[in-house]
């Protein structure tokens, strides 16, 4: 009964600190609150403001959208290729992140499925696909991994401003009919913003690769395993189950010795 009850527990305690010691990366922007009722329990839901769809070109003539990115964990940034200041210091420090990440298997393919970078130009009238091109040979950007963006300069600053909502982020003051930022924009495959990052500050580097470890951890809400819920019930089925095998040994005993 210890060897059974010692792993049970034990599992409990792991469960229940594992849980309250993980700070998963906070959301952003609420929409709405929506109260149900579960189980005779009140349950109050926040919604999440989900970033609206897009629809531009990539520096291979590629037409994209959201579609194209779906179950995907987007690291996201807006740029220039004209940009005489932080953009090319900001590629490149995107450049060492995106490198950094892989699949953790030690040997084979280690190409990492699950995170992918977007770069949005802001000044997508000069940022022809050709000229986006040259800014991805001159950083070797690999497409596979990593977009770069152009298309209808309206539909571009209104998912900075809108979606994204760089101008409201503390500090900032962007200029609505020119966003040149510094963030980079952690964005979760339910398309909910999760954090803002200096690209140019090391500290603020590394709490990003940080989030975005945990951010991978993180159990989709939307997709719930076969056992979601059924670990504690199975596992007390499992020791109720074992004891009542105890018990009928038992007593088969007893009836041997009085036979």
């Amino acid at each position: 009964m210890i060897a059974l009850l010692v792993p049970l527990i034990s599992y409990f305690i792991v469960k229940t600190k594992s849980e309250s010691a993980i700070h998963m990366p906070r959301h952003y922007f609420p929409d709405s609150v929506v109260t149900d009722t579960r189980k005779g329990k009140k349950v109050t839901d926040t919604v999440w403001h989900k970033t609206g769809d897009f629809n531009l070109t990539n520096q291979n003539g590629t037409p994209v959208s959201w579609d194209s990115l779906k179950g995907k964990i987007i690291i996201a940034d807006f740029f220039f290729t004209r940009c005489p200041t932080i953009c090319p210091g900001m590629t490149m420090n995107m450049k060492r992140l995106e490198e950094s990440i892989h699949n953790g298997k030690r040997v084979g393919d280690k190409t990492n499925k699950l995170v992918h970078f977007l770069s949005f130009s802001i000044d997508p009238e000069r940022d022809s696909v050709e000229r986006l091109k040259y800014w991805a040979n001159r950083f070797q950007i690999d497409p596979e991994k990593w977009w770069l963006l152009t298309g209808d300069k309206k539909a571009i600053y209104d998912f900075a401003l809108n979606e994204v909502k760089l101008g409201l982020i503390d500090g900032d003051g962007v200029d609505t009919n020119f966003v040149h930022s510094d963030k980079f924009i952690l964005i979760d495959s339910n398309r909910h913003v999760r954090g803002y990052y200096s690209g140019l500050d090391s500290v603020s580097l590394s709490k990003l690769s940080n989030d975005l470890v945990l951010l991978t951890m993180e159990k989709d809400p939307n997709r719930k395993s076969f056992f979601a819920g059924k670990l504690q019930v199975m596992a007390v089925s499992f020791l109720l189950a074992i004891m009542g095998v105890f018990l009928l040994l038992f007593f088969l005993r007893k009836n041997k010795k009085n036979a």
